[in-house]
């Protein structure tokens, strides 16, 4: 209302409170709106309070009243002349703080038929907004093994006019497709989908590798398989782009336990052969093994990826068993395929083992002590893992100590094995390799100490050395990620967390601007970021994580600091790690 208008009606203008309580809007005396109680309740001792009330149109509007403010608000009733149609012929009777909800636009809209061109144009932005969502798009050119030396574009090599609208309908309904030329993989046409295995080539893979994506042998080695693959190895690899997909977007749910139920029934027809001819078809078996395993890593990261790792075991030992029945002659060779399935599982099984402290399912034959060179894809050397394994098994054997030469010869082997990983040397296999995963490697090597010592010589987060390992840790990883988001930094986060000191409130993120924050929140803010660049279960891990904080606040109620146990009794790793850890991934 104008000002001049409100002088010439100031007369006849309400004098209520806006926001008077309820006590003093049903005596009708205006309220002065103290807080908590006004004047007037606090002298009659009543309870003082102002509920907010709704109202609606609808209601108005078949009572034949004005609604919100076409009313009049003053307490003088209208002249007959006013229109009562544009709202301004009808009293106001509402109470002061009345709050009123808005009413749309409704516009009018015309539907027309369309061409396939225009079809194609809706489909591709519903593709770029279910992107948005996603990691942002990697270096879009990579080189697939040595028969295929020239470049290809990612988004092509399946179907280069696929939506995401095509993966939603599984042979169960007409979606408008446009013909598009043969794609590099045959097998793809009989399985459907190509836009789940364009996210495979886009999305997943760039999360398997540390530096660039040629180096993931997920492109290197898997892709070039999958020219030739048979249907279930693709549509296992469509299950698990569905899966990770559906934590973006929960419509693919559906569409990954449907796949993986598809791909759970040709696995178990192909199982359930002759040993003669389930060892010609291992390489097919472990592939389809390793998706499945993946998928339950990504869907909940529990018991189940587990079977998937002992099935696995058996299948390679079947094999290995009947290369020795066949003889050295008949062709012993071990693929490129079936090198990296391999090594994946024992990999899955070292790191895993660190958090549950269980017996070794693949053993120690695929760690060579002497090998120095860093994997690309496993972040660190074959020679660390090594050292790795060895810790954990002696670990183990701690509670077996009855004499004093037992406990002698425990601390001779851990001597050694701290001073071997002291003295280790990781190096790249090309000098100019990307100067990241040498970082990640040599973060390992950091972290392996901190397990080393808290496994062996019963390491707590209150020593200081623990701590300022802990320290270096988590600023090394803070300056990985923003360098690289796809690191595979998930086990040193893993160690500096459970191992972080309750009492730390402070830690120093950044030395250059020395910038300080509390330790548990800078954990869960890497874990975030890590969420959206790792095919690892981050969510599990963070659950993992929070337990063993509990578990530790727990203990400060205690006023001494405990007793340093001996070396056969339970240490601080078993005490608030393991009783936790069962079935983690932590690749």
């Amino acid at each position: 209302m104008e000002p001049a208008k409100m002088q010439r009606q100031g007369k006849n203008l309400s004098t209520r409170s806006p926001h008077g309580c309820s006590n003093c809007r049903r005596s009708k005396v205006k309220c002065d709106e103290q807080k908590p109680s006004c004047t007037r309740c606090w002298r009659k001792d009543l309870q003082c309070s102002s509920p907010v009330q709704l109202r609606w149109e609808s209601t108005y509007r078949d009572r034949g009243v004005a609604f919100g403010r076409s009313g009049v608000w003053a307490k003088s009733l209208p002249t007959k002349g006013q229109g009562q149609g544009q709202g301004q012929g009808q009293s106001a009777s509402f109470p002061n703080g009345t709050t009123w909800l808005s009413t749309p636009t409704i516009h009018s809209w015309a539907f027309v038929n369309n061409d396939t061109s225009f079809i194609q144009r809706l489909s591709e932005e519903e593709q770029d907004h279910a992107k948005r969502h996603l990691l942002p798009a990697f270096d879009a050119k990579i080189a697939i093994g040595e028969q295929q030396p020239n470049e290809i574009i990612l988004s092509s090599l399946s179907s280069p006019k696929s939506s995401p609208h095509q993966a939603i309908c599984i042979d169960e309904a007409f979606t408008p497709t446009i013909p598009s030329s043969p794609g590099l993989f045959p097998s793809l046409d009989v399985v459907g989908n190509r836009v789940l295995f364009d996210y495979y080539i886009n999305q997943i893979c760039p999360r398997t590798g540390h530096g660039a994506l040629s180096q993931s042998p997920f492109v290197s080695v898997i892709l070039p398989y999958c020219i030739s693959a048979p249907p279930t190895v693709l549509r296992a690899i469509q299950a698990l782009a569905a899966c990770h997909w559906s934590q973006y977007d929960p419509q693919y749910t559906n569409i990954s336990l449907r796949l993986k139920s598809r791909v759970l029934m040709d696995f178990r027809k192909q199982i359930n052969v002759g040993r003669t001819v389930l060892a010609s078809k291992d390489r097919e078996l472990l592939v389809i093994a390793m998706f499945l395993c993946l998928f339950d890593i990504v869907d909940h990261c529990d018991q189940q990826w587990i079977v998937h790792l002992q099935g696995a075991k058996d299948i390679i030992r079947l094999r290995k068993r009947q290369q020795l029945l066949t003889g050295p002659n008949e062709g012993t060779q071990q693929d490129e395929v079936s090198s990296f399935v391999e090594l994946f599982f024992a990999f899955q099984d070292v790191m895993g083992r660190t958090a549950c402290a269980k017996a070794d399912l693949f053993g120690s034959s695929y760690w060579c002590e002497d090998d120095i060179t860093i994997n690309p894809w496993m972040g660190c050397s074959p020679a660390l893992v090594s050292i790795l394994f060895s810790v954990m098994d002696l670990s183990r054997s701690r509670r077996d100590m009855v004499s004093d030469e037992d406990q002698m010869t425990f601390d001779l082997r851990a001597n050694a094995l701290n001073n071997n990983l002291a003295h280790l040397k990781q190096e790249c296999s090309v000098p100019e390799q990307d100067r990241t995963i040498q970082r990640v490697a040599e973060l390992k090597k950091l972290a392996c100490l901190v397990f080393l010592n808290c496994a062996l010589f019963g390491g707590r987060p209150s020593d200081p050395l623990i701590k300022s390992y802990i320290r270096n840790m988590l600023q090394e990883i803070v300056k990985l990620l923003d360098l690289e988001r796809s690191c595979h930094v998930i086990w040193p986060l893993f160690v500096a967390a459970v191992e972080l000191d309750p009492l730390d409130v402070e830690l120093s993120v950044h030395p250059d601007t020395q910038s300080m924050t509390d330790g548990r929140r800078l954990v869960f803010e890497l874990l975030e970021k890590m969420a959206k660049s790792s095919v690892s279960s981050v969510s599990r891990t963070r659950v993992v994580i929070e337990q063993v904080w509990k578990a530790r606040d727990f203990s400060l109620s205690s006023s001494s600091e405990p007793k340093r146990p001996s070396i056969s009794d339970i240490n601080d790793w078993e005490q608030y790690v393991v009783p936790v850890s069962d079935a983690l991934s932590l690749v």
